[in-house]
């Protein structure tokens, strides 16, 4: 399997947010990647899937930055319908929609219409879980794409975060999971 470290489309989207993501856009940009090839090695993909795939995990996390909060799923399903209709997409808007919110959902998602929803989730864990979470993946390539595309401080981002959120609530769970 190649791995897939530069994207058109992954770099146009992600430098209009370059500034804003700030110093956690290397580390950002790699998650995107990584997730990026882990959703690629899940499933054969069409170059339509592909696309949809490559805007979601652009998207799927940008409402850390783009409203500063722990409950970050519904302003990225927002800039991510935004981004579908300034770009003539708006027909794809739904399902990329479920890919964002329905990321971070800790059981199977289930659906026949839109099969990309369960892939994107189990993509992104793969990279969250550090590889612990392979879903059939060989190991080879998850540490083949780790080397590849660094973590530049990505998960102790998420670390700082965690920690923020469970000492103001430490009995809940953060808002951006799903059951």
């Amino acid at each position: 399997m190649d791995i897939e470290t530069k994207n058109d489309l992954i770099e146009e989207i992600l430098a209009a947010w370059k500034d804003r993501i700030g110093d956690d856009y290397l580390g950002y940009r790699g998650h995107v990647y990584r997730m990026f090839n882990f959703c690629l090695a899940l499933h054969s993909c069409t170059e339509e899937e592909k696309t949809k795939l490559a805007i979601a995990a652009c998207f799927h996390d940008l409402g850390l930055w783009s409203a500063h909060t722990a409950d970050y799923i519904p302003p990225s399903v927002s800039e991510v319908k935004r981004y579908l209709s300034e770009t003539g997409q708006q027909e794809w808007s739904e399902e990329i929609g479920l890919m964002v919110e329905m990321h971070h959902k800790v059981r199977t998602y289930k659906t026949d219409r839109y099969p990309l929803v369960e892939l994107f989730r189990r993509g992104d864990l793969v990279d969250f879980s550090l590889g612990f979470f392979k879903f059939g993946i060989p190991p080879a390539y998850v540490s083949e794409v780790k080397k590849a595309i660094p973590n530049k401080g990505f998960h102790r981002f998420l670390i700082k975060g965690a920690r923020e959120w469970f000492a103001k609530h430490p009995f809940s769970p953060p808002p951006f999971m799903k059951w």
